[in-house]
């Protein structure tokens, strides 16, 4: 048996949210030790080099969820990180045309009456109504689901926080919002616009990561989050991090070194170590265990509680609950290492949105037929991407003159179908060339040359995806963004405050409220509740509630 150090908390994965907790416990004093599996850290927020003298940041690639609040706190600039916003984007179509997104106001409307003089003043409608829910909802991003079965008085006052949140609306407004929050992004987008390239430029934020297609409903809200973020205090706006989006963990990593953690890497956890009811520890898979009272896990909740922790510690009740949880693989991703940068001829030259996020979407029913391979266990033969070329902003990525372009594809089965069998096990090289292919095949509808300026691509299959970041199914959110599964739900009603039926130990990624992306919330929230509940909760500095 290997050593058995002992800490004040120990967090198992090195992912962006158990940075973000760690450092958190350990600038409030604690001894905290972070493991993690592989030989680098940073979950699905990486910078790596595969292929010589470009970056790819192979899974998450974009920032603007990372809460300014976290960042402040963590003075993570002061250890490198540096986000560089970048303007719009696009859509083109099949027959030449495109619609660009720019994030000036008055250039964005003659674009959309470039198109249609009606969506013209419907977007104007469409930006309030999506603004008025952001700045609802994002006061409780940083704030703690309520139990709404709970008579404690922090629950009651997290419940009549939200209640105070809610009346403000107003009685219209507030079931609007009910309305919002259950309806889909198709059905949202066709109350608002009649042209079919601009619904589906939107409708993207919709479907991006999750199992879902653009006429399910919960898509709406799923939009929304994606449109809470900021870059320098703009809603909305997107950036690159500075070498990669690895120069957020990275960042992290430092913060948490310097305020005397440790990080020990090459090894994941085999188990979690409970006694009594009591969690006491890590057993990793080399042999090696850790002990501490205080255990935060950063895996997704299905691998925390049905792959590493013993069955007997846990109610049947919650093992269900659990078990039910959906967290569905989707989602694919090609990064690709450019000699130079492709020909739009559709834009024109120089065009600044060619530096933002681009798709090749002309409709909501080709984003639903797109939804439907994936149902029946196919890629999308016309899928939906989002691409971008982050070398563009951001030289570091790629040796002088050329570029990294990244592409974020739906759909992209994690069980995929091959003579009727559905397995992860079916993506080999061959169906992954296929899969890239039918890829290409698209963004040849944008930038006609890109085969011919690729010297390498990396691909990356829901399957691919959990194999090396310990997503289940490679799912990015750690589990479906819909109404069930969030606030008070999310991961299991009656443990949405990042604890869990063992104690002393406490769930600290993306399955806990409030969800996804590269936020830190759900980590940094997860401290918070940590050092409370063994009195230090004093110790927590800046947005704290």
């Amino acid at each position: 048996m290997g050593q058995h150090d002992r800490y004040d908390a120990i967090v198992a994965g090195a992912g962006h949210n158990g940075l973000t907790a760690a450092c958190y416990l350990a600038k409030a004093g604690l001894k905290v030790l972070v493991v993690e599996k592989n030989d680098w850290i940073g979950g699905a927020a990486v910078s790596r080099s595969l292929h010589e003298g470009w970056t790819y940041s192979n899974c998450s690639y974009v920032c603007s969820l990372l809460r300014r609040e976290i960042v402040r706190d963590l003075e993570l600039p002061k250890y490198g990180l540096q986000v560089i916003p970048y303007e719009g984007g696009a859509s083109f179509s099949s027959d030449g045309g495109y619609f660009a997104y720019m994030s000036d106001h008055d250039a964005l409307r003659r674009e959309i009456a470039r198109h249609s003089a009606h969506d013209a003043d419907a977007y104007d409608r469409f930006s309030q109504t999506v603004i008025r829910q952001c700045r609802f909802i994002r006061p409780f991003l940083l704030r703690n689901a309520p139990d709404p079965t709970s008579l404690k008085p922090r629950d009651i006052g997290e419940l009549l926080f939200l209640i105070k949140q809610a009346h403000g609306l107003g009685k219209k407004e507030l079931g609007e919002t009910l309305r919002f929050w259950s309806m889909s992004i198709g059905d949202f987008l066709d109350e608002h616009f009649e042209n079919d390239l601009i619904k589906a430029h939107i409708a993207g934020a919709g479907i991006i990561g999750t199992g879902l297609g653009v006429y399910s409903p919960g898509t709406a809200y799923v939009l929304l989050h994606h449109y809470m973020g900021d870059v320098d205090g703009a809603i909305g706006a997107w950036g690159f991090a500075r070498g990669g989006m690895g120069a957020i963990s990275n960042a992290l990593g430092a913060c948490f070194e310097e305020a005397g953690g440790t990080i020990v890497t090459g090894s994941g956890v085999d188990r979690f170590l409970v006694e009594g009811g009591k969690v006491t520890g890590v057993a990793l898979d080399n042999g090696d265990e850790y002990r501490a009272p205080i255990v935060a896990s950063n895996m997704d909740v299905k691998r925390t509680f049905l792959q590493h922790t013993g069955q007997q510690h846990l109610p049947d009740d919650f093992v269900k609950a659990v078990k039910r949880f959906k967290i569905r693989g989707s989602s694919g991703k090609l990064n690709i290492a450019l000699d130079a940068l492709p020909e739009f001829p559709a834009a024109p030259k120089g065009a600044p949105f060619l530096r933002g996020d681009l798709h090749c979407a002309e409709s909501l029913n080709e984003l639903e037929r797109a939804y439907d391979d994936w149902k029946e266990g196919r890629w999308s033969q016309n899928p939906y991407f989002d691409m971008l070329i982050p070398s563009q902003i951001d030289p570091t990525m790629a040796p002088p003159g050329k570029h990294m372009m990244t592409v974020f594809v739906q759909y992209a089965p994690y069980d995929l179908e091959v003579g009727g069998v559905r397995a992860g096990t079916n993506w080999n090289g061959q169906t992954r060339g296929a899969f890239a292919d039918c890829v290409f095949d698209k963004l040849e509808q944008a930038c006609p040359d890109i085969r011919s300026k690729t010297v390498h691509a990396e691909v990356r299959t829901p399957w691919d995806i959990e194999q090396e970041v310990s997503l289940t199914e490679g799912n990015i959110f750690q589990g479906e963004l819909t109404f069930d599964q969030l606030l008070f739900n999310r991961p299991v009603p009656g443990y949405a405050q990042y604890d869990t039926p063992i104690d002393g130990m406490y769930i600290v990624g993306s399955s806990a409220h409030p969800g996804g992306g590269v936020m830190a919330a759900p980590g940094a929230n997860a401290a918070r509740e940590i050092l409370r509940n063994i009195g230090r909760g004093g110790n927590m500095t800046g947005y704290a509630a």
